[in-house]
């Protein structure tokens, strides 16, 4: 893919992923592994695909883990800067925190927790022929009263940005993919926290500047709960969702090193990590497998996660549920409806039933 001139990205991934605990103990939210690589990699390949390629990483929480895993970007075609937040700054703040790396005219900004279809290019030139200040990617949601919503006029240009309600009066929610001219970054007040949302925006729009909705019904995802990462790592491997660091889509992928015995059934777009153990008659479904876990013979394990080198004993059954890294759940337990199990924790065996953290 040849360079995609006058455009670069920043993708911000300084968050804590507090409501992903206990997996972001050991790995900040973009970097937990998701469809087999860690996530801010699908959204990294996207970004090459469409030609872009300096791409300037906002990092906070464990900065270092990002470049010590993408280094300069060059094994995927990129040109990576990286810049630590060191106290929050908001959405804003953290984008004018890395206005001194920029160099072209147009940055496309992305929020590094969103699994997102839309086309990339589109909304680049929806951002170049209305000649706006800022373009908004604006995903319409089937639930829109769980979001501030986004109406645009009959132009697509942005009129308002509202909060939560009941009775929200459009189906159109910011879906945190931004393209902005480089001067409105360097405007954002430095070295204090800026909402983009609450101050940013709405100032433009009150200075009369031209903030332009690209309004599509792509698919969407935010990552920010287990449900969800579950969700987005197996239609990543099911290639419901978009990725080029995904070739082949279908019901699982199993990574090389990892022990899968030759009746055990994988469905609905599993991961098995790598090194991990897979024992006979166990059932994975949408079930995601860090380095080293071990499921025992005849365990369930259904849209749920297992930190690396977790154990889940024989006819042990977890459902919508996490496991922490090298915790261990006894024979026979289940886990259901959201349990949380955190790191080191040994659950008894017998046939314990959890519904809550543990």
């Amino acid at each position: 893919m040849s360079e995609l001139q006058g455009a670069e990205a920043v993708v911000l991934v300084g968050g804590k992923g507090t409501r992903l605990r206990p997996l972001t103990l050991s790995a900040p939210k973009p970097m937990l592994p998701t469809a087999g690589v860690p996530f801010l990699t699908h959204l990294l390949s996207r970004i090459r695909e469409v030609g872009i390629t300096h791409v300037v990483l906002g990092t906070s929480y464990k900065a270092e883990v990002f470049q010590e895993h993408f280094g300069d970007g060059a094994d995927l075609g990129l040109d990576l800067e990286y810049v630590v937040e060191e106290v929050p700054l908001d959405t804003a703040g953290a984008i004018r925190n890395v206005a001194h790396k920029l160099r072209e005219p147009d940055v496309m900004v992305f929020n590094g927790d969103i699994l997102s279809g839309v086309d990339l290019r589109g909304v680049l030139t929806t951002h170049r022929e209305s000649r706006a200040d800022v373009t908004l990617h604006l995903v319409k949601v089937d639930d829109p009263r769980r979001f501030g919503c986004v109406p645009t006029d009959a132009e697509g240009r942005v009129t308002a940005f509202l909060e939560k309600t009941e009775n929200p009066p459009t189906d159109q929610i910011n879906a945190g993919c931004y393209v902005f001219r480089r001067e409105v970054i360097e405007a954002i007040p430095a070295g204090r926290p800026v909402s983009v949302e609450r101050e940013t925006f709405p100032g433009l729009l009150e200075s009369g500047a031209r903030l332009q909705g690209h309004v599509d019904t792509s698919y969407w995802l935010d990552l920010g709960t287990p449900a969800a990462f579950v969700q987005g790592s197996a239609d990543l491997v099911r290639g419901v969702a978009p990725s080029a660091a995904v070739p082949t889509p279908g019901d699982a992928i199993v990574l090389p090193g990892a022990t899968v015995d030759a009746s055990a059934v994988l469905t609905g777009g599993t991961t098995v990590g790598a090194g991990a153990t897979v024992a006979a008659g166990a059932r994975l479904d949408g079930a995601v497998l860090f380095d080293g876990a071990v499921v025992g013979e005849g365990a369930v394990i259904e849209r749920s996660v297992l930190g690396a080198g977790s154990l889940v004993q024989a006819g042990a059954v977890i459902r919508d549920s996490v496991i922490g890294d090298s915790a261990v759940v006894g024979a026979r337990c289940e886990l259901i409806g959201g349990a949380r199990v955190w790191p080191g924790v040994v659950l008894p065996e017998a046939g314990v039933r959890f519904s809550a953290d543990a």
